[in-house]
């Protein structure tokens, strides 16, 4: 009985981990639909190289960093227990790999390759690990100071601060040192659209991304005896939450309707084990609403050129995400209780200060030393023929 349950466990977070490598998928189909044609190659292409470099960072320093756990032991000893800690760091990793997957979605258009795979390296093997060991490892009694001082520790269940709003933050500095899209803001006041080149795969991406989070949010149980329908239904509520207010606010644009459902599951991800589905449909809800006003203000008002709105949609709504854990976990608001909201507060402005700082720091050494965009002449072409040599639909055949 023993070796059923500990193969049930292992099976159960290994379909976890493939819905969450699925989404990535997701992240690049986003990106792809959104951006300018002349990029879309590069879309496809850094999602999947990110991911790759993601996983070797996160093999080799990242898991150590926050788990203590080293795969430097013969494959024997990896195999105890059916290979639970490898399939566990199959499932983590995926979720390390989405915080580049975020940033790729603000700087898309001007940065160039390489040194973003070098921030990749660095933010998935040590910046966001040090932030995933406190918040799930109890790494250097932060959580434990928590729990003394306000009677429960953070919680974040699926990542919505952990995850997303470090990836959002961390974004946020990037596209900062980075600037604005040629063109984007003209000196005599007017802003340039630069309207999404493929609504049909930006509304791909986003399918892809809500289904995957069922795996992202139901699977962060980690071990069958913990599966919870209550997640998968707090998932569906925010999810839908978010998709009516943004609707709503957004004036039945496109790019706002898909974009509704995502803000609404990265705010439930924290709370979706603590929350009644009520609760959980204002959380989507108001994330929704967050996502249009800021991405509006963001774009428009302060002229940051951040190309998904990453910022307001991950940073944003993860970081509300964090405090409504703290607000609807509240057995007063039908939730499960545990849950302190001054502690939600704290970890998760703790947390964004982190993300920003690293954002900072990474990218700010690379413009330094290595140059963080591209030259003009490239940008004016596109990263699809600067980088790649290829468009996503070649005009001409070579003729033979």
């Amino acid at each position: 009985m023993e070796t059923s349950r500990q193969g049930a466990d292992v099976l159960f977070l290994l379909l976890g981990a493939v819905m969450v490598l699925a989404m990535h998928a997701g992240f690049a189909f986003l990106e792809l639909g959104t951006v300018r044609k002349k990029n879309q190659v590069n879309a496809l292409v850094k999602i999947l190289v990110d991911f790759a470099v993601s996983t070797v960072a996160y093999f080799f320093v990242g898991y150590l960093v926050a788990y203590g756990t080293s795969f430097f032991v013969d494959a024997q000893h990896l195999a105890l227990r059916n290979g639970y800690e490898l399939v566990r760091f199959f499932f983590l990793m995926t979720f390390a790999a989405a915080v580049p997957a975020i940033v790729s979605g603000g700087i898309a258009e001007r940065a160039r390759f390489e040194p973003q795979l070098a921030a990749t390296a660095i933010i998935v093997g040590i910046a966001y690990p040090l932030l995933e060991g406190v918040a799930w490892n109890d790494r250097f009694g932060v959580q434990a100071a928590l729990k003394g001082w306000f009677g429960a520790p953070f919680h974040d269940f699926a990542g919505s601060v952990v995850v997303h709003a470090m990836g959002g933050w961390v974004a946020l500095a990037a596209v900062l040192l980075l600037g604005p899209r040629a063109n984007r803001y003209r000196k005599d006041g007017a802003i340039s659209a630069h309207p999404p080149s493929n609504i049909p795969f930006l509304a791909l991406g986003a399918w892809v991304l809500a289904v995957g989070w069922f795996g992202f949010n139901v699977m962060s149980a980690q071990v069958l005896d913990r599966i919870s329908g209550l997640v998968a239904v707090n998932s569906l509520m925010a999810m839908v939450g978010g998709t009516l207010a943004a609707v709503l606010m957004g004036r039945n644009d496109p790019g706002f309707a898909y974009n509704g459902p995502l803000a609404g599951l990265v705010a439930v991800c924290a709370g979706s084990d603590l929350m009644h589905p009520v609760g959980a449909l204002v959380t989507g809800a108001i994330a929704g609403a967050i996502f249009v006003r800021l991405f509006t203000l963001t774009q428009n008002r302060w002229k940051i050129d951040d190309v998904l709105g990453v910022w307001p949609l991950h940073g944003l709504c993860g970081a509300w995400g964090g405090i409504a854990a703290g607000i609807f976990g509240q057995r007063a608001l039908g939730g499960l209780g545990g849950v302190s909201l001054a502690s939600q507060a704290i970890g998760t402005l703790g947390a964004i200060a982190w993300g920003l700082a690293s954002g900072f720091v990474v990218y700010g050494l690379l413009k330094r030393f290595v140059g963080l965009r591209l030259s003009q002449e490239e940008e004016f072409e596109g990263a699809d023929l600067s980088i790649h040599r290829i468009g996503a639909t070649p005009e001409r055949e070579v003729s033979w």
